[in-house]
């Protein structure tokens, strides 16, 4: 990556904000505005390191300025979006006072705007920190399915998804993550991809707690886009070196009976698929969830499919599953994204329909890039299939 672009781009879109807003900040406070000046030259120089320091440098400063970057992003980009809003609201008032005059006081709204801005923008980049970091929550969604088996009546399946251990998630992070899911007691794990950033030879040791997962038919994976930036085929040998069950356009037959005393045994499939995108990278990864089902049991009760992106979802479809487990969209990950993430998939996040076909799609469990959260919480998703 060059550097120089990036850091141009950063230092233009950071001196636009402070041409905005500096000038109605001196005529509050002169210091105030200086100040406020000081952290985008700072926080301008810093963005980029956010994405590019472990290149550039060792650890610890490379951790040191990939944190401080990142940080800094999530508060740019929250500013950046103010700055645009302040804009608008600005040329709509300049508008109506040209049409009325004086209708609204345009310099006192000048100065108490560009004095929000800094404080709001700090106090949700601050909130999206801890919302980002904390542990997820853990979402109990209930998927009715028509014509439920008995005996697959409340099976439960726990779903992690885009965890992204890497930079600023080590594992300390995802062993809490785990706790939490051991202490669902459900039926199986899925993860649902995206799970690092980095190569096995980085983080593998910061993977390790997956190792203990546990459920009633184990651990299932499928690979998400970022597998594929940090060496997927690596990464494939590593899970399954850690008793995790991968699921490459193939499918498991599990028998699930949920009294010991009813000697009758549901069949349901488990099926996974590469990511949409894997083909981009290994042709022989292509995504195909017709693939997932080939020679499954004619008698199946139940068919599930894990797929990180929710645009698998019309393949799903046709090929007959009844649900789909996905992640990817991060829910939009903080305020205003989630509203663009319908440009690319089906669904942003939580239970739809697509035809014959339920479709949850995760908010993620983790976070990508800046430590922030805001208006998408994570989640540690326990869906149960119930009767209809």
């Amino acid at each position: 990556m060059a550097l120089a672009p990036v850091w141009l781009v950063s230092f233009f879109l950071h001196a636009l904000i402070g041409w905005r807003v500096t000038p109605g900040l001196f005529a509050v406070y002169a210091p105030l505005a200086l100040a406020f000046g000081v952290l985008l030259v700072l926080s301008a120089a810093l963005v980029p390191m956010g994405l590019v320091a472990r290149r550039v440098t060792k650890p610890p400063v490379s951790e040191v300025l990939t944190w401080m970057g990142l940080l800094c992003m999530g508060l740019f980009s929250t500013l950046l979006v103010l700055t645009v809003l302040r804009e608008g609201v600005l040329l709509v008032v300049l508008a109506l006072n040209a049409l009325w005059p004086d209708t609204l006081a345009m310099a006192a709204l000048t100065t108490h705007t560009a004095l929000a801005l800094p404080v709001v923008g700090v106090l949700i980049t601050a909130l999206g920190f801890w919302n980002a970091r904390r542990t997820a929550s853990v979402v109990h969604i209930d998927v009715p399915i028509t014509n439920l088996p008995a005996v697959l009546q409340g099976f439960t399946v726990a779903q992690i998804s885009d965890v992204h251990v890497g930079p600023t998630i080590k594992s300390g992070y995802l062993q809490r993550i785990v706790d939490q899911v051991n202490s669902l007691n459900a039926d199986m794990v899925a993860i649902t991809g995206d799970l690092v950033d980095g190569s096995v030879r980085e983080l593998g040791a910061h993977v390790a707690p997956l190792a203990t997962l546990t459920s009633t038919h184990g651990t299932f994976f499928v690979t998400g886009n970022h597998e594929y930036y940090s060496g997927a085929h690596s990464w494939i040998d590593a899970l399954r070196a850690l008793g995790i069950q991968v699921l490459m356009n193939e499918h498991v037959v599990l028998h699930h009976n949920s009294d010991s005393q009813d000697p009758e045994r549901a069949v349901l499939v488990v099926a996974g698929v590469t990511d949409f995108t894997a083909h981009l990278f290994d042709e022989s990864h292509r995504s195909n969830p017709a693939e997932a089902l080939l020679d499954a049991p004619p008698l199946t009760l139940f068919k599930l499919l894990l797929a990180h992106q929710p645009r698998s979802a019309p393949a799903a479809a046709a090929a007959g599953f009844d649900l789909q487990l996905s992640g990817h969209t991060h829910g939009g990950q903080f305020w205003p994204w989630m509203y663009f993430v319908k440009l690319q998939q089906p669904f942003t996040a939580g239970l739809h329909k697509l035809e014959s076909l339920w479709v949850y799609t995760s908010r993620g469990t983790g976070y990508w890039g800046p430590p922030k959260r805001f208006g998408a919480p994570s989640e540690i998703t326990c869906l149960r299939l119930v009767r209809t």
